[in-house]
């Protein structure tokens, strides 16, 4: 199930960017101006339409696998939260976007696979959760080489975009660090359901189910009443015979 939902809500997203882009091209819509224009009360509606709009089929397919990836890892690995992070940065990095940058017309799902990345990056980083690191380090792997992107190296290329999107993703990891999935306890941490967790793991997790039913377990141990059995003391000498 979990598979499930992320493949079907990146699946959605990915189709409706390739149905909009073969739409323009085949019928010569013009589509392309509607980006966001920046500090422009008309481009305003460029920031729900940009992430839909790409230059060519160099940048469409390039767009299309990171945010496959990316989209994949977010809504996998963070189900709980995902939605809710997913449309805070689509909104929020186009209106970064829409604030910051100088001029032109900016088009492209970039901004948005900037942000997935930054919170992937950040989330994993700044939570007391292994899985999620490991995440963090694949995408450092991955597509640690992007964050050169974030600078004015290329005219062509809207580095205000992939910036906004990196720092949209970053200040969403913080908001919703104390949201979204636990850190697991694994097979060679607790033997059983009844075994005793770590110390240590309670410390640090000390609101997750585990640990308050753990917590919970050590309260009725010490409110149970202690039993006893008494046996006759033992008995030494030599017993006489008359």
């Amino acid at each position: 199930m979990r598979l499930t939902y992320a493949l079907w809500f990146t699946m959605a997203f990915l189709v409706a960017m390739w149905s909009v882009y073969v739409l323009n091209e085949v019928l010569d819509l013009g589509w392309r101006k509607h980006g966001v224009h920046p500090r422009s009360v008309q481009g305003l509606t460029g920031i729900l339409t940009y992430p839909f709009l790409h230059g060519d089929w160099g940048h469409l397919w390039n767009n299309t696998m990171s945010f496959f990836t990316l989209n994949g890892f977010l809504f996998y690995f963070y189900r709980s939260i995902a939605l809710r992070v997913w449309l805070w940065l689509f909104l929020l990095s186009g209106l970064m976007l829409w604030g910051l940058a100088v001029d032109g017309n900016h088009i492209g799902a970039s901004g948005i696979i900037y942000g997935l990345a930054a919170f992937l990056f950040t989330s994993g980083v700044i939570r007391n959760n292994r899985l999620l690191l490991r995440v963090s380090l694949a995408v450092a792997f991955l597509y640690g080489g992007i964050v050169w992107w974030m600078l004015p190296i290329d005219d062509h290329v809207s580095w205000e975009g992939h910036l906004s999107g990196a720092v949209t993703g970053t200040l969403l990891a913080l908001a919703f660090r104390r949201q979204g999935p636990k850190d697991p306890v694994y097979a060679f941490e607790r033997e059983s359901e009844d075994a005793t967790l770590p110390e240590w793991w309670m410390a640090a997790h000390p609101n997750h189910p585990d640990t308050l039913a753990q917590r919970e377990r050590d309260s009725h141990k010490q409110d149970a009443p202690m039993t006893t059995t008494s046996t006759p003391p033992p008995r030494f000498g030599h017993s006489s015979q008359s």
